[in-house]
């Protein structure tokens, strides 16, 4: 015989070739040889794994077994605290003794009932459950086994991993820009140039642009691509130089009502570069140097002509008045000198009297 002391916060199981034949509390017991003994304590989860112990009638009582089925989890509360999930299988506690409390959800319907978010949000639930986060500035699209549900807006979702495939379309509501870059288009009259684009809008109906159209954005660049290629093409080089302030106008008047059905609203277009091919370039250079040569011809003539006219109008004031004839030739002797820094004498007598000549001839 053996003797088995059992404190009490156990119990303890007596088996007898494999078969539980009794329980026993706290105490000290004594056994036969050929009888196991299993101490249990009754604050934990039981977890005997005997076959068929749950249907035993000396135990099954003393027991709340909880089944989890397939399609189910089990939340485990210790005094009202979250502590655990439950996968599918039977779990066994002694009666009376534990402080866990279980909540079974189903896992059938993706969505998520009575359960808060700040359960789910728990570490130990992240393999059961899916979140999505939609921004303060974003609107999503919620779709279930590739239908559309519902429109979510900012906040933060979870639901649960099941076999139902859900995904999240999510949208900007900003204003977005769409660069049309390096388009290589022909003009009316053949020649090629690259132009570069630019198309501000805003998306304004989500269901439109991700439910009712295969990538919205894509059929907006087309869209902006084929109304400035048509556009483009129509006109010839000269007509675009004299117009492309006006293309942008043009291009948007020219897409704003398809947009719409895109889901998406035009707010501003751009020409940003009409890029010209080099021999064009070298052409333009060339007439805009013959334009600025021209332009200073024409003024150095206009210079020229005023010049002149001033000229013969002070000759004229001259021939009618003597004494401002005089100031004037005493004007040009004062230059004169004024460019003179020495002045050698040599000669006879007479020498001031022929400056005087000299300078009043």
């Amino acid at each position: 015989m053996k003797k088995i002391t059992i404190k009490n916060n156990e119990k303890g199981l007596v088996f007898k070739n494999n078969v539980l034949i009794k329980v026993i509390e706290q105490g000290v017991h004594w056994f036969f040889r050929g009888e196991r003994i299993d101490i249990c304590n009754v604050y934990n989860q039981f977890t005997e794994v005997e076959q068929g112990i749950f249907e035993n009638e000396i135990i099954k009582n003393q027991l709340e077994i909880i089944e989890v089925a397939d399609d189910e989890l089990a939340l485990v509360f210790e005094k009202s605290n979250f502590k655990q999930v439950f996968v599918p299988g039977v779990y066994a506690f002694w009666k009376n003794q534990h402080a866990f409390t279980f909540q079974k959800v189903s896992l059938a319907s993706y969505e998520i009932e009575n359960v808060s978010k700040a359960i789910l949000e728990k570490s130990q639930m992240n393999l059961y459950v899916r979140n999505y986060r939609i921004e303060s500035f974003e609107k999503g699209l919620l779709f279930v086994d590739g239908a559309f549900v519902k429109m979510l807006e900012p906040g933060n979702y979870f639901w649960w991993k099941n076999a139902q495939i859900v995904t999240v379309a999510k949208g900007d509501t900003r204003v977005q820009t769409l660069e049309i870059l390096g388009q290589e288009i022909l003009t009316k009259d053949k020649v090629q140039l690259r132009i570069n684009f630019a198309v501000q809008y805003q998306l304004t109906d989500f269901i439109k642009a991700f439910v009712d159209t295969k990538d919205y954005e894509k059929q907006l660049y087309v869209l902006v691509q084929m109304a400035l290629r048509t556009l483009v093409g129509g006109l010839s080089f000269d007509e675009l130089m004299d117009q492309k302030n006006q293309i942008a106008e043009m291009v948007f008047n020219e897409i704003s009502e398809k947009t719409i059905r895109l889901g998406a609203t035009i707010i501003e277009t751009g020409l940003k570069d009409v890029i010209l091919p080099g021999e064009i370039r070298e052409i333009m250079n060339q007439v805009l140097i013959a334009e600025k040569k021209a332009q200073a011809n024409s003024i150095m003539r206009r210079e020229e002509t005023a010049s002149t006219r001033s000229l013969l109008n002070t000759a004229k004031l001259m021939e009618e008045n003597q004494m401002l004839y005089k100031l004037k030739e005493m004007e040009y002797i004062e230059k004169i000198a004024d460019k003179i820094n020495t002045i050698s004498v040599s000669g006879s007598n007479n020498i001031v009297s022929e400056l005087k000549q000299i300078f009043t001839k």
